[in-house]
């Protein structure tokens, strides 16, 4: 029988934004709104539920202009940026204060279906529209530790 030691539930150690920086993922920019009402954000949360039906998501704060957008005409583009771009990547998550139709600057982009901006050149472009439902459930999970770099010894 293997004997497995418990992780005493203490305060968390390392902040999870810190530790979740070493996670190597594709930087995304997520799109959303029309005309003025454009506006965007950079997240690396943007992922695949399902291929069957196709079905992406992405974690967006509540208190962002993007997810007024995207709660507002139902759709958003998700952009997969290659390495040199960036730039994008940081007028996207507000450096330099850009906020809105401004981030969008500097860059050619197109509308698809949706209405959603999807970024010339970007490595990908998936164009969502809003889902109620889907076939797998995403599961959200409450922290109670957070480890990184050497495993934590108690």
């Amino acid at each position: 029988m293997t004997m497995t030691e418990r992780v005493p539930l203490i305060e968390t150690r390392v902040p999870l934004k810190s530790a979740m920086r070493h996670l190597a993922g594709a930087v995304s920019v997520v799109t959303a709104g029309i005309g003025d009402g454009r506006t965007g954000a950079t997240v690396t949360t943007a992922h695949s539920l399902s291929v069957e039906p196709e079905v992406m998501v992405v974690s967006i704060n509540l208190n962002s202009s993007t997810w007024t957008a995207i709660r507002r005409h139902r759709h958003f583009c998700v952009n997969v940026l290659r390495a040199d771009q960036i730039a994008i990547a940081d007028r996207f998550a507000g450096r330099g204060g850009l906020k809105g139709v401004e981030r969008y600057e500097g860059a050619r982009w197109l509308s698809l279906a949706t209405g959603a901006l999807a970024l010339d050149g970007a490595l990908a472009a998936v164009d969502c529209a809003v889902i109620v439902r889907h076939s797998h459930a995403l599961i959200l999970g409450s922290v109670r530790y957070v480890a990184s770099g050497e495993p934590a010894r108690h």
